[in-house]
């Protein structure tokens, strides 16, 4: 076997568990009880309008594409994970928005170049391993002159930190794998679009999280509903003692975060124009 189809399957073998990781446990109830507004947020800061043609990439069950789409766009909602598509088009059904969904990796897009008017990410993209390989699809499928955005969580923010605090119970990331928080990190976006993104604007905002009152409540909904959780659970389910201590970790996490029965969570917000060249 060659070295680059060894490499292939490697990737194939890490899709795969991103894939299967992803559907565990009820993301959808996340985007739609924990942070419902922020897909709608980066659909008006990307500046959506009716007939513009937009991706969605990392879409999971839509909560950034079936706004763009409700207001006119032509929209195709693109992910890794099936169960979060189908989840999606009903949610799409029910609410009156027609889109496209398309299964598809974030790292090798199937769509042309330049084919889209906006391209836009909210919370997803950043979860693709490879951040420059993500970063080169969404250039390179944005119109020049077209609009990148997204939204995705600070290292420093409260679901960083909460990825800093499973991190010693996870299983050890693949080579070459990078964290997900550094799309969070303005310098680190910049430097993975380099010059191939003009007008960039990002700033730091918060969502207001007010599902739970105390930690534990925190923490058995994202251990029944978010897939990374999920699985760092379940790759230290033999071990009572570092369960105990993953839980204590995340209610230390959230007790340190909660005031009066809510949360703050850092987002980044960037939006930018794909250059001429």
């Amino acid at each position: 076997m060659t070295e680059a189809s060894e490499a292939a399957r490697a990737d194939q073998a890490l899709k795969a568990k991103h894939r299967a990781m992803w559907s565990l446990g009820d993301y959808p109830s996340v985007a739609s009880t924990v942070i419902p507004e922020l897909g709608g947020e980066l659909v008006r800061e990307c500046g959506v309008q009716q007939g513009d043609h937009v991706l969605d990439v990392a879409a999971g069950s839509g909560n950034a594409a079936i706004p763009a789409a409700l207001l006119g766009a032509d929209v195709v909602a693109s992910d890794l994970t099936p169960e979060l598509l189908e989840v999606g088009r009903r949610e799409a059904s029910e609410r009156g928005a027609e889109l496209d969904w398309q299964e598809a990796d974030a790292e090798a897009l199937p769509f042309a170049d330049g084919e889209f008017d906006t391209v836009m990410s909210c919370v997803g993209v950043m979860f693709a391993p490879h951040h420059e390989q993500a970063a080169n699809e969404m250039v390179r499928v944005c119109r020049p002159g077209g609009t990148i955005g997204l939204i995705n969580w600070t290292p420093e923010g409260f679901i960083g930190q909460m990825f800093s605090a499973m991190r010693p119970y996870a299983p050890p990331p693949p080579p070459g794998a990078q964290p997900a928080p550094l799309w969070g990190d303005p310098d680190h976006v910049h430097s993975l679009f380099g010059d191939r993104a003009t007008d960039v604007e990002a700033r730091r905002q918060s969502v207001h999280v007010d599902e739970f009152a105390r930690p534990e409540e925190f923490r058995e909904f994202f251990k029944a509903c978010y897939g990374p959780t999920i699985a760092t659970y379940r790759f230290i389910s033999d071990d009572p003692e570092r369960v105990a201590a993953l839980d204590a970790a995340l209610d230390d996490l959230a007790a340190r975060h909660l005031a009066d029965g809510a949360m703050d969570w850092e987002y980044l917000l960037l939006t930018a124009h794909r250059t001429d060249a």
